[in-house]
């Protein structure tokens, strides 16, 4: 402060430290009466600095209201910035840290403590009537994952994004007693069904019949727990859609306006099918039918908007409250505040459909309700297919904690437009207390089609001759929770065979095997040393990890605690060779029988898998998770038959696996454009300047998370043909420079 009688902060004259600090206190100061008096020094200081012909421009330029909202603009189109505290992540397991730190004593007292309090100090699991409802004083928690689309097959993706992190989710609520109902279905209304039927000569509820049991086959092979899978085309959808509808209307939070849409026979659609961005058709520069390839005509229409800005008043406050008590995934929160921050507007509710939730107002009754308003009503309608007291769900915001599942390009709706729907319609609805989103999961170097037979899809999985337990590892263990991961048959492999084969499935398969082969079957007599107390309380230390990683639905670090777990038990056996020990005298067998009982019942602690159960015969009363490492199975408890778990998977299979589904193609040119470039089309250039940054920054996070060199290098092509796309566009020479290592000697 001392600094302010003199003409500048830093020094004599005007530095870098007087432009950060003027840009800085810009919008809190532009107004001076906000300045005490006392502060005299600072105001003739920020007005020095306001005057100067260069913070003049800059403030007209970028920091008044006007170009701020363009300035807003350019920011949302750039990717989030990536916080220090925050850990890059990656398909690889993060690196330690440094070396274990050391253990207390009081840690290693409280370990063999509850190691000796047994399976008797666990909680009874808890037995939910059927049908689940939430009950008084428990913890009742309501976990959706975002509703798929009919029409497709969902492919590995979708199904780690959605179904199988929620599942992997309501699993733990399970183990850990809280009262859990798991509910989803099929999507089914809207343009994409129509479209569909057309295509194969169906009508839409034929469509969405033959689709909706392709869905319930896949997420059944793939052992997905939900408590209810059902559908959107059912009355209770009707029944509860046009009652919000209609508590809206009498609030006064719709609006009527005339839209321009483009009219054809056979034309349906509104939504980029490429990033799913909502556009207003008119807006194309070619419309033309997907069937039949006709131009449409435009023609007004009108149409019913949810008043998202009158709205707003009441989303705010409730998504303050929402983030500061739940656990939102740092991509949700960010893609909110982007909606919220550029200032909502009023969006289109009805589309000119047949088939589709009919909208119950007169002038509109041919209509129906369009499907992103009215799919995440298929929630409260699904539940209400399972129960017909289904409000005691999503009418109870005081006793249930909703948890939403989604890949994070369904995020606004989730987060801000259904939401407003339940805000104006004021009956009191629970609302979403966790929103977790993951980022995308991409095939080889490119992504899923269908189309072009690349990828894996829901339905091919189970003919890989690939065990669905695999599958499941493998998913969680690449899940994009901080990023953009990518699925790799060379990394299933690797990931299979060292850490679900030789780690955990090894361990597990010793640990068993022991107890059969020199106990006959029966848990031994177990004298724990100093070491196995210490080993005892290292393993605590995990699975307590493990706890406060689930609770905040990090699954695929979590799954980094099982896994550690087992390394910890492989090296306890390694060190004491009970195989050896066996054979030697009464102190050696003594040792060999306490390693042999504590690997045993280290082995119980991955209890989401099934066979380990069925072949350590583990209690029903067992199926409970608590804090602490417990001896759950006591001296004289018998095992079952013990087998191996997991399967190797060969590089011949693999490789033939590879060509099966298209992988492998990272030497694919750059696709060129399907038009010519005309230079100087400013519209062609700000999005060929987007597509460039946003490309660039992809190849640095590559680059960064130390990627396959082909992978990087098919992302590095696609990045030079989208700049010599740009130089055209430009009026520039579309000379490149060569990629490192292309250059001609």
């Amino acid at each position: 402060v001392s600094r302010l009688n003199c003409a500048c902060l830093a020094q004599d004259t005007k530095s870098v430290a007087d432009v950060v600090v003027w840009s800085t206190l810009f919008p809190v100061l532009q107004d001076e009466t906000s300045l005490p008096s006392e502060l005299q020094a600072l105001r003739t200081w920020f007005q020095r600095m306001t005057l100067s012909e260069a913070c003049r421009k800059a403030a007209d330029s970028v920091l008044m209201p006007k170009a701020l909202l363009e300035f807003k603009s350019y920011l949302q189109k750039q990717p989030p910035p990536c916080l220090a505290m925050e850990r890059v992540t990656s398909n690889e397991p993060e690196e330690e840290e440094g070396s274990e730190r050391a253990l207390t004593e009081e840690e290693i007292t409280a370990a063999a403590d509850a190691w000796a309090r047994g399976a008797e100090a666990l909680p009874k699991p808890w037995q939910p009537q059927k049908p689940v409802l939430p009950v008084e004083g428990m913890r009742n928690v309501l976990i959706t994952s975002a509703l798929p689309y009919v029409n497709n097959v969902p492919h590995l993706g979708n199904i780690i994004g959605c179904v199988l992190s929620a599942d992997t989710f309501a699993r733990y609520c399970r183990l850990r007693n809280w009262n859990t109902l798991y509910v989803c279905g099929t999507d089914e209304y809207g343009t994409a069904t129509e479209t569909k039927a057309v295509e194969e000569g169906l009508t839409p509820q034929e469509i969405c019949d033959k689709y909706n049991a392709i869905h319930t086959d896949i997420y059944h092979w793939f052992n997905i727990s939900f408590d209810y899978f059902g559908r959107t085309t059912t009355p209770y959808q009707t029944t509860i859609a046009q009652d919000i509808f209609q508590r809206l209307l009498a609030r006064g939070f719709l609006l009527q306006d005339t839209v321009e849409q483009l009219h054809y026979e056979e034309a349906r659609g509104d939504q980029c099918d490429k990033c799913g961005k909502l556009i207003n058709a008119v807006e194309l520069k070619n419309p033309q039918c997907k069937l039949c390839r006709g131009v449409p005509v435009v023609k007004p229409t009108q149409h019913l908007f949810l008043d998202l800005p009158k709205l707003e008043k009441q989303l705010e406050p409730w998504l303050e409250q929402s983030w500061a008590t739940g656990d939102w995934t740092a991509n949700a929160r960010y893609i909110t505040r982007s909606w919220i921050r550029d200032g909502l507007k009023p969006r289109c509710i009805t589309r000119d459909l047949k088939w589709g939730t009919p909208v119950p107002l007169d002038g509109f009754r041919d209509k129906v309700f369009y499907v992103w308003f009215d799919a995440p009503i298929g929630y409260l309608s699904i539940t209400a297919n399972y129960t017909d007291q289904w409000e005691r769900w999503w009418k109870n915001p005081q006793q249930v904690e909703l948890y939403n599942f989604m890949a994070k390009d369904n995020v606004p709706f989730h987060s801000v437009i259904f939401p407003c729907s339940l805000l104006g319609a004021d009956d009191n609805y629970t609302l979403v207390n966790h929103l977790i989103a993951t980022e995308y999961l991409n095939y080889e170097n490119g992504k899923f089609s269908k189309s072009r037979g690349v990828g894996v899809f829901g339905d091919m999985a189970k003919d890989t001759g690939i065990p669905a337990d695999i599958w499941r590892f493998y998913l969680l263990y690449l899940r994009p929770e901080g990023q953009d991961s990518a699925f790799s048959w060379s990394d299933l492999m690797i990931k299979n065979n060292s850490e679900l084969l030789n780690n955990l499935g090894n361990f597990i398969n010793r640990a068993g095997m022991f107890v059969c082969k020199f106990f006959g079957g029966t848990v031994p007599n177990m004298v724990l040393t100093l070491d196995d107390k210490r080993l005892l309380a290292r393993v605590t230390l995990e699975l307590r990890q493990y706890h406060q990683l689930l609770e905040k639905v990090r699954i695929r670090d979590a799954l980094r605690c099982i896994l550690s777990i087992s390394r910890h038990g492989n090296q306890y056996i390694q060190v004491n060779e009970p195989w050896k020990r066996i054979k030697g005298d009464e102190k050696d067998r003594q040792r060999a029988g306490t390693v042999t009982g504590v690997a045993v019942n280290m082995a119980f602690l991955p209890a989401g898998i099934s066979a380990i159960q069925g072949q350590l015969c583990i209690p029903s009363d067992c199926f409970v998770l608590s804090h602490d490492f417990t001896c759950t199975l006591p001296p004289g408890h018998r095992v079952g038959t013990v087998s191996p778990l997991f399967q190797k998977l060969e590089n011949d299979q693999i490789e033939t696996l590879r060509k099966r589904f298209g992988g492998g193609q990272a030497k694919q040119t750059p696709p060129t454009p399907a038009t010519p470039i005309t230079p100087g089309d400013p519209q062609l250039i700000q999005e060929l300047s987007e597509e460039v940054a946003k490309q660039g920054n992809y190849v640095r996070q590559l680059k960064a998370n130390k990627a396959e060199k082909a992978q990087i290098d098919t992302e590095v092509a696609k990045l030079l043909e989208l700049k010599r796309q740009l130089a055209l566009a430009e009026g520039k020479s579309p000379d490149v420079p060569v990629p490192k290592g292309k250059q001609k000697k």
